[in-house]
């Protein structure tokens, strides 16, 4: 399941959007998963069986993307560089993609869950 977010209540009130965004890219550049060439979520850990049947749900283009990006910051990481500025990720490129899949496997399974649970009363 998905760790609790407070992105929600943040967003609905603009003066707090405000105020918390130039500390939320601040550390976002911190976390130095960028220079790398990785997005967000490239760093989603494997181990789950969620995270393992979503993805299996992405198209083979997004999911080559995903295994070249791994691939190639792994390598970075082993030589002790970073990569040049042209190939690093973009604030603009580093978009949701396997996010929403898993929110939707998770759904699916609350709904299972909540069909095999119901009592059907006569």
């Amino acid at each position: 399941m998905s760790a609790p977010s407070l992105a929600n209540y943040i967003v609905k009130r603009p003066w707090l959007k405000n105020w918390m965004m130039p500390l939320a890219q601040w550390y976002t550049d911190a976390a130095g998963y960028r220079k790398l060439g990785l997005r967000f979520d490239d760093l989603i850990p494997e181990e789950n069986d969620t995270v393992q049947k979503a993805l299996k749900r992405l198209p083979p283009k997004e999911a080559y993307d995903r295994v070249f990006r791994i691939r190639r910051a792994f390598q970075c990481s082993v030589s002790h560089t970073l990569l040049p500025a042209a190939e690093q990720t973009k604030p603009s490129e580093d978009i949701e993609y396997l996010g929403p899949i898993i929110r939707e496997i998770e759904k699916e399974q609350k709904e299972r869950e909540d069909l095999d649970n119901m009592v059907v009363k006569r």
